[in-house]
């Protein structure tokens, strides 16, 4: 019996001068030109570009070293990823490079010089990898700006970075905002700020739109969130009032309260963008004189001025609201607001001025929180009645705290409208008996 004889041929390997028959001679403007040997089987079945410029077609086919020449220009920066498509070239001939990439940047640069020399196979498994693997955001960025001039073959890639359509995004708006208000127990504080953040990203126009436009279902479904919260927020009023004089409130509650306080701050920047405020600010107005009794008669475990400056996030936004007219109270009702919340920034002012500066609080309000607040006082108050204001101004001329807030611009528009309404009126009556004779 004749022995079997073994025929099988060795793999090809790029750079073997014994077996090459093709040359390619990648060069740059800056003057860098490298041989590399190839075999042409393999060129021509894993690149359309080799497969095209070493057909009988190429009427210009050089021969270099007794080989066929191929040239091949390129950047200096792209010169290595050349080399590696190359080396790839025949990887792809002995089997899988799905785990050849080494990074997303150097799997795109090969992608980009795969579609450049049309060598589908590298192609798909560039694909494939980026497509999969996370990215950093410069990387993001490079490929937002290469792989859609890549045509359909790189599309997968982009998957990720698509717009999704409304239904999704509504789906979850929704589902973020019944977890951000459902006042999660402490150890869950860090999901529900973070869903917050995004929630108020969404509804935010900044360089591009809002990403979600709300409809008649989405304000509904947000009111009845927030309603939740109010209620929430009422039981722990209503808890405090029901503790003995003496007894201390202790520091469980405190946070209870003061995360009910952080979300409803939260809150107004929602109901804000959605213009849907009116239903917090009634609330909040009703609740009002109950919330700063509760604060200056508990006895909490804690030091009160952080829990007063929780409090006055929430009043400021609200009074914004009602001296800018996002929401539409009568007089008496703004008259009650100024009443009630006015000793109580004064005095919350005058205590944080004293906290020495080596016992720095947890929890503080920016100057510009404090001036929005001023300009809102003053916004409310020279919109009441005349006589409304001048025992508000009296009051604020007469306390020993008139620094904060300062109405001095409230004192100037009084003392001009109250000089001129006689001569205001009557020339405004005689007008009006002028119009009546015609």
């Amino acid at each position: 019996m004749e022995p079997l004889i073994n025929e099988t041929k060795a793999p090809s390997r790029i750079g073997d001068r014994y077996t090459s028959d093709v040359v390619v001679r990648l060069r740059t403007q800056e003057g860098r030109d490298d041989w590399l040997y190839c075999h042409s089987h393999v060129l021509v079945e894993k690149s359309k570009y080799f497969a095209d410029r070493l057909s009988e077609n190429w009427p210009t086919c050089q021969i270099l070293d007794s080989r066929n020449c191929v040239e091949v220009y390129c950047q200096e920066s792209d010169f290595d990823y050349h080399v590696n498509v190359l080396r790839l070239l025949y990887a792809v001939t002995d089997g899988s490079v799905d785990d050849m990439w080494h990074g997303v940047r150097n799997a795109l640069s090969c992608l980009q010089v795969a579609v450049e020399l049309g060598c589908q196979q590298i192609i798909t498994a560039c694909v494939k990898y980026l497509e999969a693997v996370p990215w950093e955001e410069a990387e993001e960025e490079e490929i937002l700006r290469t792989v859609p001039g890549m045509g359909s073959q790189a599309e997968p890639i982009l998957a990720r970075l698509q717009p999704v359509n409304s239904t999704a995004i509504e789906g979850i708006f929704l589902s973020a905002i019944r977890f951000a208000t459902s006042s999660p127990p402490p150890h869950l504080n860090d999901l529900k700020l973070s869903a917050q953040e995004q929630l108020e990203y969404m509804l935010t126009e900044d360089d591009d739109a809002p990403l979600l436009m709300a409809n008649d279902e989405i304000k509904f479904e947000v009111r009845e969130c927030v309603r939740g919260l109010l209620a929430r927020f009422n039981n722990q009023l209503e808890i405090f009032f029901s503790k003995p004089a003496e007894s201390v409130i202790p520091a469980g509650e405190i946070l209870s309260f003061q995360s009910y306080l952080s979300d409803m701050s939260w809150a107004c920047q929602i109901l804000g963008k959605l213009e849907i405020m009116t239903e917090l600010v009634s609330t909040w107005t009703e609740a009002s004189e109950k919330i700063v009794m509760a604060i200056e008669v508990a006895r909490f475990e804690s030091d009160t001025l952080e829990m007063r400056l929780n409090v006055i996030e929430v009043a400021s936004k609200v009074l914004e609201a009602i001296g800018y007219g996002t929401v539409i109270l009568p007089a008496v009702k703004r008259l009650h607001m100024v009443l009630v919340w006015l000793p109580f920034v004064r005095i919350t002012k005058h205590l944080l001025d004293s906290v020495p500066y080596d016992n720095p609080l947890t929890f503080k309000l920016d100057g510009e929180r404090w001036q929005s607040l001023e300009s809102a006082f003053v916004s409310i108050i020279v919109a009441l009645p005349s006589g409304d204001q001048a025992e508000i101004l009296t009051e604020w001329l007469g306390n020993e705290h008139v620094r904060y807030p300062d109405l001095t611009e409230a004192f100037e528009v009084w003392c001009y409208r109250s000089k001129v309404a006689k001569r205001r009126l009557a020339l405004s009556g005689a007008i009006h008996s002028v119009t009546d004779a015609l």
